[in-house]
């Protein structure tokens, strides 16, 4: 919300659903609009729209979801769409590993759609990291005019700490 996004498109996957249902109870009072989608293939067609209207938009997922995601991801690359994609990594694709800590998406990240493109992808240690990250990484979309990959783990993901706001 910092970094000026105002649009977010996503479908509940653990862990990541969390930071939906955050933005989306603030999103309001900010003048932004969360929409849940049907699934994760449609959550990135979304932001892909969105993003063409001039919006700041993202979307957020977890490892099954991020596979569904790649071919709208890719599409986002080949029309130079600046969005970002929040990827809060879990141990696999199966009930239990869910709630453990994974960090395999990472190559997919850089080279998982079709085309030749290579994508920004940022991995923060830290929620301190992650608020500042979040920022670079829609600033470097727009100035790159790509898709930016926001890959946290699990652990990240739902960990807590002060954080400075500018």
């Amino acid at each position: 919300m910092a970094a000026g996004c105002r649009f977010v498109g996503g479908y509940p996957i653990t862990p990541s659903t969390e930071v939906v249902e955050r933005m989306s109870g603030r999103f309001p009072m900010m003048g932004g609009h969360f929409i849940q989608m049907e699934d994760e293939m449609a959550s990135m067609a979304a932001v892909v729209g969105a993003a063409w209207t001039g919006t700041k938009a993202m979307t957020v997922t977890s490892g099954p979801g991020f596979s569904l995601m790649m071919e709208n991801i890719g599409l986002a690359a080949m029309m130079e769409t600046p969005c970002v994609v929040v990827n809060v990594q879990r141990g696999g694709p199966s009930t239990g590993l869910p709630t453990m800590v994974g960090q395999a998406d990472m190559m997919q990240a850089r080279w998982g759609s079709h085309g030749d493109y290579e994508l920004i992808t940022m991995c923060p240690q830290s929620p301190q990291e992650a608020f500042d990250l979040t920022i670079d990484a829609f600033n470097l979309s727009e100035i790159y005019r790509v898709p930016v990959m926001f890959m946290l783990d699990e652990c990240v993901g739902h960990m807590t700490e002060k954080v400075v706001i500018p």
